[in-house]
């Protein structure tokens, strides 16, 4: 140690403690986008919407709504709601989260055609539907012609995007038509999954949509009854909302770091949704 005066060291000190000696480099943008990876709700964001399951490859789950002021806590509301997701579950998919499993997480990673739900954050997207029009409905709403397919094959330069066969020519061997012969696109909503930087066969094609029943699971989308729809998508507002679906056990690993509520187990209400009514089923 070299022979300095006392005074010099105690000046050394207080210079350290006071931050002078901190060496640590600024932060890098790496480092930035990191930090804003582990909160991916936006503050202005004054709607969630959570679907837990309780294991990933369950597709019976749990829907709920929260509303918050900016800056301050989610509140429930209204109760719980059945849903229904892909038949094999959940796995990561790409939204506001990033692309698959947050550094650290573990669980299967969404491809095409693998029967599960994407899990993550996620934007909320249009709304489509049979009828002309929804005056109850804020979302920007298109009535399903004939002629939209949302195309779900990798190989096409328009995959997961729906298109128009009237202006667009089809370079796809699959696609999924918007007016089903069946109900189950009466109303849908789009879920943003895949849709910034799109990935081919990362899977394609997500929405909210009606269900087919309590024990029939889907092929990758949300589905629930029609009234518990209704009632979801006249609810929702443009740009104010956002989906966190997970099984609970990465709802529970995120949930601090990424600013969420506390969800109750299964069959449990939030204290504020008690006077709201009664899950809402089939």
């Amino acid at each position: 140690m070299l022979d300095l005066p006392r005074s010099w060291w105690l000046c050394l000190a207080l210079t350290c403690a006071w931050g002078a000696c901190d060496k640590s480099p600024p932060p890098t943008i790496a480092s930035k986008r990191a930090a804003a990876a582990s909160a991916p709700i936006g503050a202005g964001k004054t709607q969630l919407v959570t679907v837990l399951s309780e294991q990933w490859n369950q597709f019976r789950a749990e829907l709920r709504r929260y509303e918050r002021v900016p800056g301050e806590r989610w509140k429930p509301v209204g109760p719980p709601i059945d849903v229904v997701l892909g038949r094999e579950g959940y796995a990561w998919g790409r939204g506001l989260h990033g692309s698959g499993a947050p550094q650290g997480r573990p669980g299967p990673i969404k491809r095409e055609g693998d029967g599960r739900s994407p899990a993550g954050v996620f934007d909320v997207g249009p709304a489509y539907g049979y009828a002309p029009k929804h005056e109850e409905i804020s979302l920007p709403y298109f009535q399903a012609a004939p002629s939209l397919r949302c195309v779900d094959d990798p190989r096409s330069k328009h995959y997961n995007q729906i298109v128009s066969t009237e202006d667009t020519a089809p370079d796809w061997r699959s696609a999924e038509r918007m007016l089903r012969d069946d109900a189950l696109y009466v109303l849908a909503v789009v879920v943003e999954h895949n849709t910034e930087a799109t990935k081919g066969g990362a899977g394609s094609c997500i929405f909210i949509h009606l269900w087919e029943g309590p024990n029939q699971g889907m092929s990758g989308c949300t589905a629930m009854s029609m009234s518990a729809l209704e009632e979801l998508v006249s609810w929702l507002r443009p740009g104010a909302s956002t989906l966190v679906a997970l099984p609970r056990s990465e709802y529970e690993a995120l949930r601090r770091p990424w600013g969420l509520p506390v969800v109750p187990l299964p069959g449990q209400y939030d204290r504020a949704s008690t006077e709201s009514g009664t899950r809402r089923g089939d």
